[in-house]
C-alpha cells in the first residue's frame, strides 16, 4: 500500500516538475535570454504531460504552466511604482484562469478521442486562446505570445506578412505538437518506456502531424529566404530620433522643467546637422502638455524652427501610474507634429488604446479597486480617431507606447496609407530589465506584418530603426555599446512603403479559423462521448 502511494506521489511530482520545466524553458526563449531555439521544443513537454489526464487536472496543469511562465518572464513589473506582490499574484492568477481552459479542452479531446487527435488540435487551441487572451477588453494582455520569442529569426518571421504574428505562434505550436507525438510514438514502441505513458499513438497518427509540421516549417523558411532576397524599393527620407534619458523622478518635477527642455533642445540641435526631414522625441517628452502652455508652445516652435525639420513629440499633462488625479479629468496622452516654420500645430494624435491601471482605472465607479491597493488614478481620455501625419514628402502613423503591442491598431494606420510607423514611449519605469527588449520584439512583428519601417523613440531606450523585414538596423548607444539609460541621437534613411501585405488587407484571419476549429474539435469530442455511451447501452 505504501509502495503504491509512493509510486503515485512520484508520478505526480514528476508531472508537476515537467510542466514547471516546460514553462521556464519557454520563458528563456524570450528577451533578454534570447534562447529562441527553446521555443521550438519547450511546449512539447507540457503537451505530453497533458495527454491522458483528467480534464480538471488538465485545467490546473495549464493554470500552473501559465503562472510559472509569466512569473519567469515578467519580474520587471515590480519596478513600476506601487506594484506589489499582491498585484503580481492577482495578475498571475488571472492569466492562469484565462489559460486554464486550454488544458481542459485538450484533455477532453485526448480522453475521448485520443492523444494524437488532441495534439493535432493543440496548435489551433493554442492560437485561439492566445487571441482570446489578447482581446478581452481592458483585460487584454497580448504580452508573451510565443511568436515573440522568434523576433530575431528573420527567415521564419517573414510569414507574418501573410498570416500575422499568430501565424508564427501556430507554426511553433504545430512543431511542438509534432515533437510531442513523435515522443509518444517512440516511447510507446519501447516496452520499458511504455508504462510511463498515459496514452500511445499509432504510426499513421504520428505521420499525420509530423509531415504537416515539416511542410509548414519548410514553407515558412523558403518564403522567408525568397522574401529577404528581394528587397522592396522606394523613395527615402532621413529621420532622426532623440533619446533624452530623463530620470523618471525628474520628468514631472517642475524644478527640472528647464533642464528637460534644454536637454532636448541641445540634442535636437546636434542631430539637425545630419539634415533630417523629421526629428522624433519620445512619449511625454515635455515637462507638461504643450497645448496648455503658451510659453512651452513657443519654446517647442523655436526648437523646430532652428532644426529646419518637422518635430514629432509626445506631450502629456501628467505621468502614468500617478495617484491623486481623480478630480482632474480630461487629459490626453498625445503626439504633436510641429512644422519647421513653427506656425502649424494642427496635426495631433491622441492615444486611443490606453493602458489600464496606468492611465485609467476600468469601471472605477463600479469596481472597488482600492480593496486590492490599486490607487485612484487620474483619468486620461482616449482618442477617437486614427491620425495620419503628413510631412513634406511622407505620411506616417504614431503608436504611443502600449498601442504598438496590438497588431490591429498598427494595421489600421497602414491601411490609412501610413508609409511608416513611429512608436514613441517611456520605458524608464522598468529599469534595466528585459521589458524594453520584450517591447522591441513585438515592434519587430508590426514591421513585418505590414512591411513598413517602424521607428522607436523612447526616453531611456531602446530607440531604434526596424526595417520592413524586421531587422533592427541600429539603435541609440553610448561608447560602451549600451542602449538602455543612455543619452543620444541617431539618424537613418527610411524607405517609404506604399504596398499592402495580405495581413494589412485582411488582418487576423488565422485566429478566427483557429477559434472555429477549436469549436469543431471540442464538439467532435463531446459527440464521441455520446456515441460511446449509446454503444454501451
Amino acid at each position: 500500500m505504501k509502495k503504491s502511494i509512493a509510486k503515485k506521489s512520484f508520478k505526480y511530482l514528476l508531472l508537476v516538475f515537467t510542466v514547471f520545466f516546460s514553462a521556464v524553458l519557454m520563458a528563456l526563449a524570450f528577451p533578454w535570454n534570447n534562447y529562441e531555439w527553446l521555443g521550438w521544443i519547450a511546449i512539447s513537454f507540457f503537451l505530453v504531460s497533458l495527454c491522458g489526464r483528467n480534464p480538471i487536472l488538465g485545467y490546473f496543469l495549464s493554470f500552473f504552466w501559465t503562472i510559472v511562465f509569466y512569473v519567469t518572464l515578467g519580474p520587471w513589473l515590480f519596478n513600476i511604482s506601487g506594484y506589489s506582490l499582491l498585484h503580481h499574484s492577482i495578475l498571475a492568477f488571472y492569466l492562469g484562469f484565462v489559460w486554464g481552459p486550454f488544458g481542459l479542452v485538450f484533455c477532453i479531446i485526448a480522453k475521448r478521442w485520443g492523444a494524437a487527435p488532441a495534439l493535432l488540435a493543440a496548435p489551433f487551441l493554442w492560437v485561439a486562446f492566445e487571441y482570446l487572451r489578447s482581446n478581452l477588453g481592458f483585460f487584454a494582455f497580448p504580452w508573451g505570445l510565443i511568436a515573440h520569442s522568434q523576433y530575431q529569426n528573420q527567415s521564419i518571421i517573414q510569414f507574418a506578412s501573410l498570416i500575422g504574428t499568430y501565424g508564427i505562434s501556430f507554426l511553433l505550436a504545430i512543431v511542438n505538437s509534432a515533437i510531442a507525438v513523435l515522443a509518444l510514438y517512440i516511447m510507446g514502441a519501447h516496452r520499458k518506456l511504455a508504462p510511463l505513458l498515459p496514452l500511445s499513438v499509432s504510426k499513421r497518427w504520428m505521420l499525420s502531424l509530423v509531415v504537416p509540421a515539416v511542410l509548414f516549417t519548410v514553407s515558412a523558411l523558403v518564403f522567408g529566404i525568397i522574401t529577404l532576397s528581394t528587397m522592396a524599393p522606394g523613395p527615402q527620407i532621413r529621420v532622426s530620433v532623440v533619446q533624452g534619458n530623463i530620470e523618471q523622478k525628474k520628468k514631472w518635477d517642475r524644478r527640472y522643467a528647464r533642464y528637460i527642455m534644454q536637454t532636448y533642445a541641445e540634442l535636437t540641435q546636434e542631430v539637425a546637422r545630419n539634415g533630417p526631414e523629421l526629428i522624433i522625441w519620445p512619449e511625454a517628452a515635455t515637462p507638461h502638455s504643450i497645448d496648455g502652455s503658451r510659453r512651452l508652445q513657443m519654446t517647442v516652435n523655436q526648437i523646430a524652427e532652428k532644426s529646419s525639420a518637422h518635430l514629432l513629440l509626445g506631450s502629456s499633462s501628467y505621468q502614468k501610474f500617478e495617484a491623486g488625479r481623480a478630480k482632474k479629468v480630461g487629459y490626453k496622452n498625445s503626439a504633436f507634429l510641429i512644422h519647421p516654420d513653427g506656425s502649424n500645430m494642427n496635426q495631433r494624435y491622441d492615444k486611443m488604446v490606453l493602458l489600464p491601471f496606468g492611465e485609467y482605472l476600468p469601471y472605477k465607479d463600479k469596481i472597488p479597486w482600492s480593496a486590492i491597493n490599486i490607487p485612484d488614478l487620474g483619468s486620461f481620455l482616449p482618442g477617437e480617431e486614427y491620425t495620419i501625419f503628413k510631412g513634406t514628402s511622407c505620411r506616417f502613423g504614431v503608436a504611443i507606447c502600449w498601442e504598438s503591442v496590438f497588431p490591429e491598431h498598427v494595421r489600421q494606420l497602414v491601411k490609412k496609407e501610413a508609409q511608416f510607423i513611429v512608436n514613441i514611449g517611456n520605458e524608464a519605469w522598468f529599469g534595466k530589465t528585459a521589458a524594453p527588449y520584450q517591447m522591441l520584439s513585438m515592434n519587430v512583428f508590426r514591421a513585418v506584418e505590414n512591411r513598413v519601417f517602424v521607428i522607436r523613440c523612447t526616453n531611456t531606450g531602446i530607440s531604434c530603426f526596424i526595417d520592413p523585414y524586421g531587422r533592427i538596423i541600429n539603435s541609440v548607444r553610448d561608447d560602451t555599446g549600451q542602449n538602455l539609460f543612455v543619452k543620444g541621437v541617431l539618424t537613418e534613411n527610411v524607405t517609404l512603403m506604399n504596398s499592402e501585405t495580405f495581413f494589412t488587407r485582411h488582418g487576423d484571419l488565422l485566429p478566427w479559423i483557429c477559434i472555429f476549429c477549436l469549436a469543431v474539435f471540442f464538439l467532435a469530442a463531446l459527440l464521441k462521448k455520446s456515441r460511446l455511451q449509446i454503444n454501451k447501452n
